[in-house]
Formats: C-alpha cells, sequence, structure tokens
C-alpha cells in the first residue's frame, strides 16, 4: 500500500476553514509555503485535518533531522514538564540547561576550551554570536557573503542576502557589514573554469581587505559552510580555509553559521567538519530541539567569556524543556548510524534523479552534501537561466499528490530536500516518485 493516501484535495474544506481564519488573524507577509493544515505528524509523515496522509520532504525547513516527534524526545519533554517548566536561567540554574552545554562543548569541533550560551532561534544565536565577536576584538566590521541568509532580527536581516524577498520595504540596514561574494561552482563567471572561479573568489576575499574594510577594523567573518536559503550551495574547502587563514592571521573571529546545515544533516555532526577548519564559534539551531525553540552559539572559552555579566542572556534562554528534548535529540543524532543514514539517502536521491537530470532540459544542477540535497530549475542548460517559475508549479503539483516540499536559491528556482532521517526507504523512494512525475508532468 501506498504511504500517501489523499482523502481531499489539499486542501480539504477543513483546511480550507482553518486558512481562511489564518488569514484574517496572521498577517498577510507571514509567508505560506503550502495549504497543508496538520493535525498531526511522526516520522516523516504529516496527517492534515481532513485526513490526508502526506510525506515530508520538508523537515520544518531542517529542523527535523530526527523526525516528526521522535518518542525519545517526547518522553525527555514530558518528563521534565512535570519537573519545571521555567524559572529563567539569569535567576536560577537547571541542570538539563548545563548538561547540554557540556554536551555542545564537547562534540563541536575544536581541541580547545569551549563555553556554550543557550538561546531560542537561530536569529538569536547569529546576534548573540556577532555581538561577542564585537565585544571581543573591539572592532565593528563583519564580513558576510552573498545568497547568505543569517535571520530577520535587525542585525541578521542586515547580514542576510536576497533582498527582494527578506529586505525589500524595511528601510535602511545595520551598519559596518561588509558583503562579498561566495562561490557557487555550478555558476562560475562567463569565461571561466571551476578553477579559474574559485581562484578569483579566493582573491577577492584579499581584495576586499583592500577595497572594502582594513582587517584590523573587523570583528567577524559569518559563513554558512552549505548556503541554506542560498540553495544548499556548498562552500569549496579552499575557500572557507582561505577564511580561516585570513582570520588567525588578523584576529578576526571565523563564525560559522550551521543554523540548517548542523546536527548530521551532511552526514557529520557539523558541515565544517567536511572541510577540516575549525571556526572560532558556531551557531546552532533547527534540528537541535527536534521543533522545540532552541539555539545555541559554541565557541572558544576567551571569546564567549569577554561579555561583562549581563551582557548576554534572555527570559527563555536555557528553558530547561527545550534543553531536555535537545538532550534527547543528541543523542539520537551523535552516533555512526545515524549520520550514516545522511549517505544512504543522498544515494537514493541521486539514484533515482541523476537520470531524470540527464533527460530533462530544464534540471540545470543536483547538488549538497549528504542529506542536504537541492534541485536547481533553469529554462535552459545552457544559458542556465533560473526559473522560479516552473520550480513554484513542481512545488504545487507534488503537493497535491501528497508531498510536502519548499523551494530554495537566490533566484528562488531551487527544490530543496530536507527529508527527516527517520523516513523508511519506501517512504523515500515514493516521495521521490511523486516529486519526478511533478516534475515530468510540469515539464511536459
Amino acid at each position: 500500500m501506498n504511504t500517501i493516501q489523499l482523502k481531499t484535495s489539499i486542501p480539504g474544506p477543513k483546511a480550507k476553514k482553518i486558512i481562511d481564519r489564518r488569514c484574517a488573524s496572521m498577517p498577510a507577509g507571514l509567508g505560506k509555503l503550502s495549504d497543508v493544515v496538520v493535525e498531526k505528524s511522526e516520522g516523516a509523515l504529516i496527517w492534515d485535518v481532513d485526513g490526508n496522509q502526506l510525506i515530508d520532504f520538508a523537515g520544518g525547513i531542517g529542523v527535523l533531522n530526527a523526525g516528526h516527534r521522535p518518542k525519545e524526545v517526547v518522553e525527555a519533554i514530558n518528563h521534565q514538564v512535570n519537573k519545571s517548566i521555567h524559572s529563567c536561567i539569569l535567576v536560577c540554574t537547571n541542570e538539563p540547561a548545563v548538561e547540554l552545554c557540556e554536551k555542545l562543548n564537547a562534540i563541536t569541533p575544536g581541541n580547545f576550551s569551549k563555553k556554550t550560551l543557550l538561546a531560542n532561534s537561530g536569529a538569536e544565536a547569529v546576534d548573540n554570536a556577532v555581538n561577542i565577536a564585537r565585544y571581543y576584538t573591539k572592532r565593528a566590521g563583519i564580513i558576510v557573503f552573498e545568497g547568505g541568509y543569517h535571520g530577520r532580527s535587525y542585525l541578521t536581516l542586515s547580514m542576510t542576502s536576497k533582498y527582494g524577498l527578506f529586505k525589500k520595504g524595511y528601510g535602511s540596514m545595520a551598519s559596518d557589514i561588509y558583503r562579498l561574494p561566495a562561490p557557487n561552482m555550478y555558476r562560475p563567471f562567463q569565461g571561466m573554469n571551476q578553477e579559474q572561479y574559485l581562484d578569483h573568489c579566493i582573491n577577492q576575499l584579499d581584495h576586499a581587505m583592500i577595497s572594502q574594510i582594513s582587517p584590523e577594523d573587523i570583528a567577524a567573518i559569518v559563513i554558512e559552510p552549505v548556503q541554506g536559503e542560498g540553495g544548499f550551495v556548498p562552500m569549496p574547502k579552499a575557500f572557507l580555509q582561505k577564511i580561516r587563514s585570513i582570520c588567525t592571521s588578523h584576529g578576526i573571529v571565523m563564525i560559522a553559521d550551521e543554523i540548517q546545515s548542523g546536527f548530521g544533516r551532511t552526514g557529520k555532526m557539523f558541515a565544517i567538519e567536511h572541510s577540516e577548519v575549525i571556526p572560532d564559534i558556531i551557531t546552532m539551531a533547527k534540528s537541535m530541539g527536534s521543533g522545540m525553540p532552541i539555539s545555541a552559539i559554541t565557541g572558544r572559552a576567551e571569546i564567549l567569556d569577554t561579555p561583562h555579566p549581563g551582557a548576554v542572556g534572555g527570559t527563555y534562554g536555557a528553558n530547561p524543556v527545550a534543553s531536555a528534548a535537545a538532550l534527547a535529540t543528541l543523542r539520537i543524532i551523535n552516533t555512526p548510524a545515524f549520520l550514516n543514514r545522511a549517505n544512504e539517502i543522498a544515494k537514493t536521491i541521486h539514484t533515482e534523479m541523476d537520470a531524470l537530470k540527464a533527460s530533462n532540459n530544464f534540471i540545470g544542477d543536483i547538488r549538497g552534501i549528504g542529506a542536504m540535497q537541492a534541485i536547481e530549475f533553469v529554462k535552459d542548460k545552457a544559458t542556465k537561466e533560473p526559473n522560479p517559475e516552473l520550480t513554484q508549479a513542481i512545488l504545487t503539483e507534488a503537493l497535491n499528490n501528497g508531498l510536502v516540499i519548499i523551494r530554495a536559491g537566490l533566484f528562488s528556482n531551487c527544490i530543496r530536500l530536507l527529508v527527516p532521517f527517520s523516513i523508511t526507504d519506501e517512504q523515500l523512494r515514493e516521495g521521490i516518485q511523486v516529486l519526478k512525475n511533478a516534475i515530468n508532468t510540469v515539464t511536459k
């Protein structure tokens, strides 16, 4: 029997009523990537309020590496709720938060003394990391990259690329932020091969130290080892190594934004590990708590300890329930079998999709690391002109047939696959077949 079971169209009659209530009660600017109204979820499956059973390839935008409602996480949450929900880490200490910080200090890259600050969201993690780097270096400048996404707070929105979708209409942004090109190896500059293009991007880092800002005025360089919203673009090892070299030479804090790429998504606990580069600070969120609102900033102790007492923290940071959920999630994720599942998922995706790519002129690229895979759609393989309209049509067709997927990319022309690792092989193949059928239907 197929996993996907559709009793109504998407959305069904019950869902339509709830979506109407959403539209009447929530602001129009709050994005809505599908018309699914969730009744319950488990593993890699979603049931909507009309009784439709769907396969989830979106994973809550990378939050559900361990799956929907892992039993161990649910039990940990229930156990902690029955003891204490909140006392505020600024007022009282709770052991789950302390234990979580100890675990993160131990598993993040780098053989040096570390400390961890817990917060609530990815944006809040990046905010804190940048503020701490500025405090530590007594400098203001922040280097970020084209295609990068870091959040929606005032500071992180200023750091984020993709102006039209995220920043348009908000007016002036924060100062002292410098945006440099990041290598997208699918799109080298005209007349350059990939090696020449990568060399050019690396050379631009040195050039920017003269043309845009002096190294002694830079507090931090912030980079996603694999760009998330930017379209699952892996940063080449040589590029990350060059950033590390610049940071080491000039006392700049290197911050790896692992909000989406962390916690096993790429086959290692953190994507930066593929490059053998060790950052000074790592920011984490999303799959860290299996859906609970929690994030972390882990880095060199001498950097994290710099701000004066009271300079960091917040009301809900280090919440004991969220911390308990994160500890249980770590016990699931930080195992060889779980991390290897990323490579198994990637192999299945490429086995099923590479032949379609070869025969379909609208599939420009299939890329990523581990189970962080994206499909980029173009109007023509030769010109590589982005095709966001086609991408959206494929998403809609797939959803109509029971598969929840979302898009990404600087041009909104990529489908990102963030499959929960708890998915069965049968469910994975069924979901990929729905995606292939949607691509074939729309492109024909």
